[in-house]
């Protein structure tokens, strides 16, 4: 009889502590499943974001005035390599030297545009989200990103920024139609050519746009002083929810200054 007690007492106990548990490891289970992405700089990890990644790690420090060019580490290789996801823009130094072995990683490649034009923004979400299953958070991102742009539209347009004659960066082009601006030519990447530079000396232009990540407008303000220099963005300084919309919406602002 003592021993059958003890059986059934040891049974009810086991029983006991696996329903105990069995939250616990449920709850490991579930964060296994949690989808790993890890994005090449702070700009392909806003698109992430936009697609409907929920913690997004990042290659090049964000902090970096151009992070495409940041040198890639043996760390940053294994880190790739134990992810779900990696989300590169191609143009990145790291993916050259990489080279071939980036192929042979078990980590799914997902390679995107960068610009911020909301064409694009809409199309790269829609990429991300489709393999990162995530449609229904992404929807609602990109619904607020295309909010932040068409609200800055229309504060261009009441106090007639949408009149005014830009000269704009070549990276920059593409918020600056979204936003209504009136484009009427570009320069960069490169250095500024002799052409250029007269073309802005003539006169005319109300607004040049220069782009921080490498920024060549000084001679453009010096032949034309009466025009207003704006200075935007195109990566964010941090790897947060929203930063793409947080970040054009502190372009839009220095815009309306």
């Amino acid at each position: 009889m003592k021993k059958l007690l003890a059986v059934l007492t040891l049974s009810i106990l086991s029983v006991a502590l696996f329903a105990e548990g069995a939250p616990e490891q449920l709850s490991m289970a579930s964060a296994s499943m949690a989808v790993s992405v890890i994005a090449s700089t702070s700009w392909t990890a806003a698109f992430a974001d936009l697609g409907g990644a929920e913690k997004v790690q990042v290659i090049a420090p964000a902090s970096l005035i151009h992070p495409p060019e940041y040198e890639i580490t043996i760390s940053d290789v294994v880190k790739i390599d134990k992810a779900d996801h990696f989300i590169y823009a191609g143009y990145e130094r790291m993916m050259k030297s990489m080279g071939d072995a980036i192929g042979k990683t078990n980590t799914d490649l997902i390679q995107i545009t960068t610009d911020n034009s909301i064409e694009n923004v809409k199309k790269q979400a829609s990429l991300i989200a489709s393999e990162l299953k995530s449609q229904y958070s992404s929807e609602d991102r990109v619904h607020d990103y295309v909010q932040t742009v068409e609200n800055g539209k229309l504060s261009v347009a009441k106090i007639g920024l949408d009149k005014q004659k830009v000269y704009c960066h070549a990276m920059q082009v593409y918020l600056a139609k979204d936003l209504g601006l009136q484009v009427s030519g570009t320069f960069g990447p490169g250095p500024l050519t002799a052409t250029q530079i007269a073309e802005v000396a003539k006169g005319g232009y109300d607004l040049i746009i220069d782009n921080v990540h490498n920024p060549i407008a000084s001679p453009l303000m010096e032949v034309s002083p009466k025009a207003k220099l704006v200075i935007w963005r195109n990566f964010p300084e941090t790897v947060e929810r929203a930063s793409l919309q947080k970040m054009v919406q502190e372009n839009i602002d220095a815009l309306l200054k």
